[in-house]
């Protein structure tokens, strides 16, 4: 079953952010990530706005979205954003509807 890296980002430093999404790309593609939604028109319909960007990832199962995550390559690149560069959030949602 599929699952989903959701991510919102605030950019503070887009030098050194542009450092972390040259490198994202390839390392998604590792694990069998797809770009769904990157960066593209939003309207914020509910709760703070304190976020700039938005990304959807979709991965092959919830264990290579995890695996990708927890990775030393994305640890690496990610670093580039957690030194300042950028606040995210980001969840992992498995596919489908756990609720039937």
């Amino acid at each position: 079953m599929p699952a989903y890296w959701v991510a919102r980002s605030k950019i503070n430093d887009p030098v050194e952010y542009k450092k972390y999404t040259d490198l994202v790309p390839g390392i998604i593609a590792k694990f069998g990530g797809k770009v769904l939604a990157r960066g593209g028109r939003h309207q914020m319909m509910e709760g703070p706005a304190k976020f700039q960007r938005f990304v959807v990832i979709e991965f092959p199962s919830f264990e290579q979205g995890v695996a990708c995550f927890t990775s030393p390559e994305y640890d690496r690149a990610a670093a580039f954003r957690r030194n300042g560069a950028g606040e995210v959030e980001t969840v992992i949602v498995e596919g489908g509807d756990s609720t039937r």
